[in-house]
């Protein structure tokens, strides 16, 4: 199996980064400009709507009603290593394919994006969007939370195929068999 260079991984990683937390700080921007005090927003037959909503917890507003200081504890200071602790793994493991590093760019990304939001909110995470059919919905989310949830899954994929590399040579680099 081929490995990938410092650099490439290097690139890859920064890529991804910035693409992820500028498009979930873009999308977070336009939410407040145009759903803050606003009534939801329903489009493709309701499957989709925006919302405003500024969330203290976190994933489905979970330590929401936590006390303030144990939840600037957790979801802050505990939080800000864990994605700090990732990313210095996505940068010196030399055992990571292209997949995985994307997968885990995504996620640490995705957090990091969340996370600034919380160092500049009070605690709060801006969410806008709420997917579902008639009465079966998701709680609201942003797309940092879409980029986590996306890596997990790109993850999943390239352990399931039993690809801990995610390179094959004259495959995609993408996990695919060759």
């Amino acid at each position: 199996m081929e490995s990938i260079s410092r650099g490439y991984r290097l690139t890859l990683i920064s890529l991804v980064l910035a693409g992820t937390v500028g498009c979930d700080q873009a999308s977070k921007q336009m939410a407040l400009s145009h759903l803050r005090d606003e009534p939801a927003q329903s489009f493709l037959g309701g499957i989709l709507r925006l919302v405003f909503a500024e969330n203290p917890g976190a994933f489905l507003s979970l330590g929401g009603r936590l006390p303030p200081a144990l939840r600037f504890g957790l979801l802050t200071i505990g939080v800000g290593l864990i994605l700090l602790l990732g990313l210095l793994y996505l940068v010196k493991s030399q055992q990571l394919g292209r997949l995985q590093v994307v997968a885990l760019a995504l996620g640490v990304g995705g957090g990091a994006s969340n996370w600034f939001d919380r160092l500049v909110n009070d605690g709060r995470v801006v969410d806008f969007m709420v997917l579902g059919i008639g009465p079966v919905r998701t709680g609201v989310f942003n797309v940092a939370d879409i980029a986590i949830v996306l890596g997990f899954g790109l993850l999943l994929l390239s352990t399931r195929r039993g690809n801990t590399h995610g390179d094959h040579p004259g495959g995609t680099g993408l996990g695919a068999k060759a």
